[in-house]
């Protein structure tokens, strides 16, 4: 396998996980596709890495993007991890169609470059390691729109299409999305260790080192390891807290919490059937596969909580207590709470948040559902209030019922008067105009399977700046016309 030596030069690549000891992962390299094409380069994660325009217009680029080249002096590896699934416990997975390339210094650190959908590894399963195009969409502008709304996301730098032939339910194109992120280090590979003292003693050193330094009690060499991984619980408990309020903020449904898709760092990983809901249902499930409904909106919260415990209860080899652990997956509510309250007062223009609020935040949330408003736009119009509560009112079925929520919620603005240009300024600069709904993102696949990326650089410039309201794009920040059939996406997805 060749190196991209022309990208990066000598000293600023290596791969830490490869320090690791060899049972935590295998060298694989990936299978690069044939013919490919770079549909598409971002160039804010390209900046990550220390890449400009020049880089991204380069064969060595699309080289790299493709599987055809590696970094140099790093052999490729796919790691191994178990997990939780739907609630039970799935046993050993593992980056089944993802190759870790390795680690680049960037002018903001180091940053892993992962390809997804670069062929078969050990963990594979009965996989054929490919991504089909249609999916690979999906994942490359939802990272782009978690990034422009400023929620923790991994970054994808690449979009690599050919004409690779992939049997899903029906025949599809297979693509690389080159993805970027510190680590990619999941709750599922604390599991995976979870009977191993030594080998979970190596990955809690490893992580602690490299990205939770204050979390290490004891001297380095010989570090405490019980109060270690307790204070690393701590750590991740509440930025995995701060992680979901801002997705409930933002109307964002993942669609696969299990615990292999739990970023140990509260990033949003692994982008598959998720959704930014139109019109809103407390209980919107937007993965077609979740029968029961265990990810709907409003199960996110104690689905995170509940997967930190299966975090909580792999550190126990370590000859952690109990009592230790609980302890510091106690904060998780608080800190929840605390996120979601400060967001839910910038969204709605309030200066403050008092304990008086929760109950005209829990009716926002009850007139929403019961008269299945749109959330974003819902959120955005409130702004123009009064003097475009007409528009808002339009979007629910009784006008009556939100009249009534409205003459409450003007009262609670009285008691803390903001000048109305000030108020509205600032609820903009909290409410998004332009979101990934499933429909734009579906017509974006559409365009790419002709072989069409403009509208994938359509939205990515959308999305960049989702607050931002853009002359022209008024068809981009409306919900999807009553004649379009809903999109449902599902783990194949």
């Amino acid at each position: 396998m060749s190196t991209s030596h022309a990208l990066f030069a000598p000293g600023r690549t290596g791969c830490s996980f490869a320090s690791l000891p060899a049972t935590f992962y295998r060298q694989v390299r990936p299978r690069p596709l044939t013919e490919p094409r770079l549909l598409h380069a971002n160039p804010a994660a390209a900046a990550l890495l220390g890449l400009d325009a020049a880089d991204l217009d380069s064969a060595a680029f699309l080289r790299l993007c493709s599987g055809q080249d590696g970094l140099p002096g790093v052999a490729p590896l796919a790691t191994v991890y178990s997990g939780h699934q739907f609630g039970v416990w799935a046993g050993q997975l593992g980056d089944g169609r993802a190759h870790l390339l390795g680690d680049v210094a960037g002018p903001r650190g180091r940053f892993e470059i992962q390809l997804k959908g670069s062929g078969r590894t050990p963990f594979s399963r009965m996989g054929d390691g490919w991504a089909v195009l249609r999916s690979s969409v999906r994942e490359y502008l939802a990272s782009a729109a978690m990034a422009g709304l400023g929620i923790p996301t991994t970054q994808a730098l690449a979009l690599v299409a050919s004409r690779d032939p992939v049997m899903r339910e029906t025949l599809e194109t297979a693509a690389v999305v080159t993805r970027l992120a510190p680590t990619f280090v999941r709750f599922g590979h604390f599991e995976h260790w979870a009977g191993s003292h030594d080998d979970q003693a190596a990955l809690l050193c490893y992580v602690v080192r490299h990205w939770y330094p204050q979390c290490l009690v004891g001297p380095d060499a010989a570090p405490d390891l019980p109060a270690t991984a307790c204070q690393l619980l701590a750590e991740v408990c509440r930025r995995t807290a701060r992680l979901i309020a801002q997705w409930q903020l933002a109307g964002f449904c993942h669609g696969v919490m299990n615990t292999d898709n739990m970023s140990i760092l509260g990033l949003t990983l692994d982008y598959g059937p998720y959704g930014f809901m139109d019109t809103f249902q407390a209980n919107h499930v937007c993965n077609h596969s979740d029968t029961q409904g265990r990810y709907a909106w409003n199960a996110q919260p104690a689905v995170a909580r509940w997967n930190l415990y299966r975090l909580a209860g792999s550190l126990m080899v370590l000859g952690c207590v109990r009592e230790d652990l609980e302890a510091a997956l106690a904060p998780f509510e608080a800190e929840f709470l605390q996120a979601y309250h400060a967001g839910m007062a910038r969204k709605l223009g309030l200066p403050d948040w008092r304990a008086e609020d929760v109950q005209l935040g829990d009716d926002w949330w009850a007139l929403l559902h019961e008269q299945r408003a749109d959330f974003t736009l819902a959120f955005r119009c409130l702004a123009a209030d009064p003097a475009g509560a007409s528009a808002w009112l339009a979007l629910f079925a009784d006008p009556a019922a939100a009249r009534g929520w409205l003459a409450r919620y003007r009262a609670r603005l009285a008691q803390s008067p903001v000048p109305a240009p000030e108020r509205r300024r600032a609820m903009d600069a909290a409410n998004p105009l332009y979101v990934l709904r499933n429909h734009l993102a579906q017509q974006a696949i559409v365009a790419a399977q002709a072989g069409d990326g403009s509208e994938i650089e359509r939205l990515m410039r959308l999305l960049a700046a989702p607050y931002a309201e853009r002359p022209g794009f008024d068809a981009y920040a409306r919900p999807p016309d009553a004649n379009v059939l809903p999109v449902a996406v599902s783990c194949s997805s």
